[in-house]
This record gives C-alpha cells, sequence and structure tokens, in this order.
C-alpha cells in the first residue's frame, strides 16, 4: 500500500495578499504567517511526520524592497530565538538550507546556533529554505562533482552532493508538496527532490492555513494512487501501514 507521508513540503504563500487585502502593511502578513507556521510545525510533529521542508525565503525574493526583507528577517531571527528552547525540548532538529553568504550577521549567528543546540532532536528534522534556489543548488551539485574528478555518478551521489551545496542532512524525496495562496507552480522549490511529489494546491492564504487545512491536504493524499512509474499503488489512510 502506498506509505504514509514521511516527507512534507510546504510553499508558504499568500502574506502579502493577505495584508492588503486587509489595508495592512506586508510586514503583518510575514508576522502572521510565522503563527501559522507555528501552529502547522507543532500539529506535523504530534502526527509523527519526520521531515518537514518550509520555503521561506527563496533567493529571488530579494527583489523585494528593503523594508520587507528586513522584516522578514527580522521575523525569522525572532522565531528562532523564541523558539529554540520549545523545539529543542520537543526533540525537533533545524536545518536552514540554502546559502549562508548573503544572510544578515545576527541571522545566520541565530541559525548557527539553532542547529547546534537541536542537533540531536531525533523526532522531526524540520528544514527552512532561506535564499534557496533549488536551480542555484543542483548547479552548486554539479559543480561540486565536476571538481572532484570522480567518474562514478549515480541518484545516489549527486543527492548527497545537492544535500551539501545547501548544508543539508540526507532526508527521503518529498511525498506530499502543499501549496497555498491558489498558485499552482514549484517556484523553484525542492525540483530534485519532488520529482514524484503529490502536488496540493489551495487558495487559502498561509495565514489563514490552519490545522483544518493541513487534516484537508493530508487526507486528499491518502486516496491519491502513486505509481512512480509502475503499477499504481492502493490508496491508503494517513497512519495505516503498509
Amino acid at each position: 500500500m502506498n506509505p504514509a507521508v514521511r516527507h512534507l513540503g510546504i510553499i508558504m504563500d499568500g502574506n502579502r495578499r493577505w495584508a492588503a487585502r486587509r489595508g495592512l502593511p506586508a510586514s503583518l502578513g510575514h508576522r502572521t504567517g510565522i503563527a501559522a507556521a507555528r501552529t502547522v510545525v507543532e500539529s506535523l510533529r504530534r502526527r509523527r511526520i519526520p521531515f518537514v521542508t518550509l520555503y521561506a525565503f527563496s533567493s529571488d525574493n530579494w527583489r523585494r524592497s528593503s523594508d520587507e526583507v528586513g522584516a522578514i528577517f527580522a521575523l525569522l531571527d525572532g522565531y528562532l530565538n523564541d523558539e529554540i528552547d520549545t523545539l529543542v525540548q520537543q526533540r525537533v532538529r533545524v536545518q536552514v538550507i540554502g546559502r549562508r553568504d548573503r544572510l544578515p550577521t545576527r541571522t545566520r549567528r541565530l541559525v548557527e546556533l539553532a542547529e547546534s543546540r537541536t542537533a540531536h532532536g531525533d523526532a522531526m528534522l524540520l528544514r527552512l529554505a532561506v535564499d534557496y534556489s533549488a536551480r542555484d543548488a543542483i548547479v552548486a551539485a554539479a559543480q561540486a562533482y565536476a571538481a572532484g574528478g570522480d567518474d562514478k555518478l549515480d541518484r545516489e551521489r549527486f543527492a548527497a552532493l545537492l544535500g551539501a551545496a545547501i548544508n543539508s542532512a540526507p532526508v527521503p524525496d518529498i511525498d506530499l508538496m502543499i501549496r497555498t495562496s491558489g498558485e499552482q507552480r514549484l517556484s523553484d522549490f525542492c525540483l530534485w527532490e519532488c520529482a514524484y511529489a503529490e502536488l496540493y494546491f489551495c487558495d487559502v492564504l498561509w495565514p489563514d492555513f490552519g490545522e483544518n487545512d493541513l487534516i484537508e491536504a493530508l487526507d486528499a493524499y491518502t486516496v491519491r494512487q502513486r505509481s512512480f512509474g509502475g503499477t499504481r499503488a492502493l490508496p491508503h489512510r494517513q497512519g495505516e501501514t503498509a
């Protein structure tokens, strides 16, 4: 039978539109989005989903105004600082994937602190994609292979190079990718890891995305048939064993 979700990816989209519809600054949309992320991560931890990747800030987001970018990193800093004790207690391991050289100094220090303090977490690996581009990561992995002089290259070897390029521990491929706000595209998110992912798009803006919306997405996954190019698997219910 189709296995339960092991790796869930989420493109958290719609913060700015949520704020604009209310006549609020974008920073308040991002702040409310952080609260939604906190709720969703806790729900996923309770459901024992071991790998979660959240798209927090793409490499293309640098094109936004300096005020908005500054507000996003201030909120990320606050999340890492405020949640660290809880994440340690809940045995959640944090990793920030993507480039580090362009991050603000304070953010980079908080990332390193969060990763160090949660390094032994074994309940969930929470990957936060920050200054992240899947295409850039693939190029970096290819460059690392070319520089290494290794003649052998297969999927496993390339996946390892890709992980090293984005500062990530080894992870399984993404089973289910959720995108909020009604947009239906991957936007340079985990292109390699989403090769056989089930894609779930919903109209809810990310700040309004709550536990009921998450359950609806997980339930939709359970009735899909995944074949990975072969014989179709039977649909299953979340939490059932194969």
